[in-house]
């Protein structure tokens, strides 16, 4: 499927702001098999003193900039249009946990892809007992690692409401847990920090979800928005396979990727510091518009 790809951030400042270092991570990827990236353009505005282009450590697209001049404001948009495969869910050939540990020793390699980096708690995931026994009842009621993974997607779509207004970038997992209520981004921390409680490797993706309004209804501009899934390692016969817990979901071919890390820490859209005084207010704008 093909897809063009609109977003449109903008910060206002309080007060003016100067010195300003970010790095941007708001590109979709190229993924051999999954998607590929045919154009992509990312703009600042003001445009920046200093820009460099990069890629992490994970490979996923970095712009890093410098903005020197005093301004009030920042808009980043960036414009992409991205062919995503739609494939069909594998037959389930992943082990039991006991054989998910097997292939774990027998996995050496310790590149940015390897499961052993997304095992063990990261910056904004730590482990929990309370959250690993939760993940536990769907590690009983499965045979295999990807059945449990797809169990713990739907519980958690069912047993937690999404509410934008309960949580906030900052929440960790166990907060969202207790609330019983959040973001994607929530209940994608939540499904990692289950699984890996459990010795099954999981990280966070970053991306876009194309949606689909209601038979009838026009499609609303800007509708879309940047949204959160999780990747889980199912054993070296099936590799990575991707669920989005927001909507009970395996990720298809209405997810594009812009990355992938340990947890949001990793591919958050915007870092950086800058001086200033005050506070600021965000605006963000999405549109997935799908081509064909």
């Amino acid at each position: 499927m093909l897809y063009d790809i609109r977003l449109e951030l903008h910060y206002d400042y309080d007060a003016p702001v100067s010195g300003g270092r970010h790095l941007i991570r708001v590109q979709p990827i190229s993924r051999p098999g999954s998607q590929r990236v045919i154009a992509a353009s990312l703009r600042c505005d003001p445009a920046p003193s200093v820009e460099h282009r990069y890629d992490d450590y994970f490979g996923n697209a970095v712009t890093s900039i410098v903005l020197r001049e005093p301004h009030e404001s920042l808009d980043i948009r960036l414009a992409a249009r991205v062919q995503v495969d739609d494939l069909h869910p594998p037959a389930d050939l992943s082990p039991t946990i006991e054989g998910l540990q097997q292939d774990l020793s027998r996995h050496w390699s310790v590149s940015p892809d390897s499961p052993h980096h997304f095992l063990a708690s990261s910056p904004r995931v730590p482990l929990d007992t309370e959250i690993t026994e939760f993940a536990r009842a769907s590690l009983d009621a499965s045979p295999s690692v990807r059945a449990t993974a797809m169990d713990l997607c739907k519980r958690i779509n069912a047993e937690f409401a999404y509410d934008p207004e309960a949580t906030d970038v900052e929440t960790g997992p166990r907060e969202a847990f207790l609330l019983k209520k959040g973001v994607c981004q929530d209940f994608a921390h939540l499904m990692i920090c289950g699984l890996r409680g459990l010795g099954i490797p999981a990280g966070y993706v970053s991306g876009f979800l194309r949606t689909n309004p209601p038979p009838g209804k026009p499609r609303l501009e800007g509708a879309d928005a940047m949204h959160a899934w999780v990747r889980v390692w199912c054993g070296l016969d099936m590799g990575w396979q991707a669920f989005d817990p927001t909507n009970a979901i395996e990720a298809a071919g209405d997810h594009i990727e812009i990355g992938y890390g340990r947890d949001y820490a990793d591919i958050s859209p915007i870092v950086g510091v800058l001086k200033t005084s005050g506070s600021h207010a965000t605006r963000q704008s999405v549109d997935v518009i799908r081509l064909d």
